[in-house]
């Protein structure tokens, strides 16, 4: 009852605008490129996002009770009962990670399903609920590979199993288009990045291909990894100290990965301190969805551009990283039919140079955007992790020019 109370809270519908922090646009960040009307993944047309948060219990950890910090995301990549294959492709940029599915996507070039995001000791439970939920909703098949794809959420009772089959079911059910809701939800719940309080963020680029042709290329992120943060060139990380990570009780933590970590209010706290540190371990999932006409290899050099997205903010996808990165086109239907000689459209080669763009573009603002929807967080054994505060990411903009 306990549980089903929390999910039963975390499905209530809430608007962008509800959101306690302003996106990187809504503080006049001058992020290049044209979003498209929610800046989110679901300005694609057919996509739908649902997410379930879980959040209980505070103080020191007790294995299996909590605190709990944690959740699922689930992308859904056509309208619910709408089973058609999508073209897809896959890349690890560091691969101390899990995204379940893969071998069969880079294999046959198709996805066959939704995307669900969650913590990384909750990946076989969420997979195996999303077999069954698939057959609850008239799917049918033989076998199949459900993706689901994990970082660490080192704010959580990550081994006290809390994520359970009806909360995968519940993030899929939920799942519609529109405005998606960023920060700590989801299965950003429980993670930090680049120092502060990271979770789930969102953007999209509307692209004019030949003078006539408008497609949508749509970014989400799970992000929880460390770098030396920079938005649009400006080393942000740097020009914010004060407000590093830090523990709200006293004597020495449980887990090895907290040791170490100062208390909260001790001189000395700086921002980026935790980088090279145990708390420097850190992975991010990133999702890109577009309605153009890319084919699998194609989807895949988009992947690549992810990385040049995530060099801009600084991330140096360390050995302990799990850089995961997906891509999926919703155009050519029916492809994957057995037993039939299918045409596919794809785009030129030679008109691929916008979506590479917007790919960079969109995977720094969706990043950024995760960051500062994110409020500071306590969690396990007292961690504490601050929210991106805005204000200083304008007077750090400010300072070097890239804002009037």
């Amino acid at each position: 009852m306990r549980l089903s109370y929390v999910v039963a809270l975390s499905l209530v519908a809430l608007p962008v605008a509800a959101q306690s922090r302003p996106r990187g646009r809504e503080l006049g960040i001058p992020f290049p490129g044209t979003p498209g009307k929610w800046n989110a993944i679901t300005d694609v047309p057919g996509i739908a996002v649902g997410q379930v948060t879980l959040i209980e219990g505070s103080g020191r950890l007790v294995p299996g009770k909590g605190p709990i910090r944690t959740g699922v995301t689930a992308i859904l990549p056509r309208p619910r009962g709408d089973w058609d294959f999508v073209m897809a492709a896959t890349f690890n940029l560091n691969g101390n990670g899990d995204m379940t599915g893969v071998n069969w996507i880079k294999e046959s070039g198709f996805l066959e399903g939704p995307i669900l995001l969650t913590g990384t000791h909750s990946v076989g439970t969420v997979r195996d609920a999303a077999i069954q939920w698939q057959l609850a909703h008239g799917r049918e098949f033989t076998f199949t590979y459900p993706v689901v794809a994990e970082t660490f959420d080192l704010m959580n009772d990550a081994n006290g199993s809390h994520v359970k089959p009806e909360h995968a079911w519940a993030a899929l059910d939920s799942a519609k288009p529109g405005p998606v809701r960023e920060g700590a939800v989801g299965g950003g719940t429980g993670m930090g990045c680049n120092g502060f309080k990271g979770g789930i963020g969102t953007s999209s680029r509307v692209i004019t291909v030949a003078g006539a042709s408008t497609y949508t290329l749509g970014i989400l992120v799970q992000c929880n990894y460390s770098g030396d943060l920079r938005i649009l060139g400006v080393p942000v990380g740097k020009e914010i100290i004060g407000m590093g990570t830090c523990s709200m009780l006293d004597g020495e933590q449980s887990r090895p990965w907290i040791r170490g970590v100062p208390q909260c209010g001790e001189r000395g706290t700086t921002r980026n301190e935790e980088t090279d540190g145990p708390l420097g371990r850190g992975s991010i999932v990133v999702i890109v969805a577009t309605d153009a006409p890319l084919l699998p290899h194609q989807l895949e050099r988009l992947t690549r551009r992810v990385s040049m997205g995530l060099g801009r903010l600084g991330s140096w996808a360390g050995n302990g990283s799990g850089d995961l990165f997906l891509a999926f086109s919703t155009a050519n239907r029916s492809n994957a039919e057995t037993h039939k000689v299918e045409q596919a459209l794809s785009l030129s080669n030679d008109l691929l140079n916008p979506f590479f763009q917007a790919t960079i573009d969109a995977t720094e603002e969706a990043v950024v955007n995760a960051m500062l929807a994110a409020t500071t967080m306590e969690g396990v054994d007292g961690l504490r992790m601050q929210g991106l505060p805005g204000d200083r990411v304008v007077a750090a903009l400010k300072k070097y020019g890239r804002m009037p």
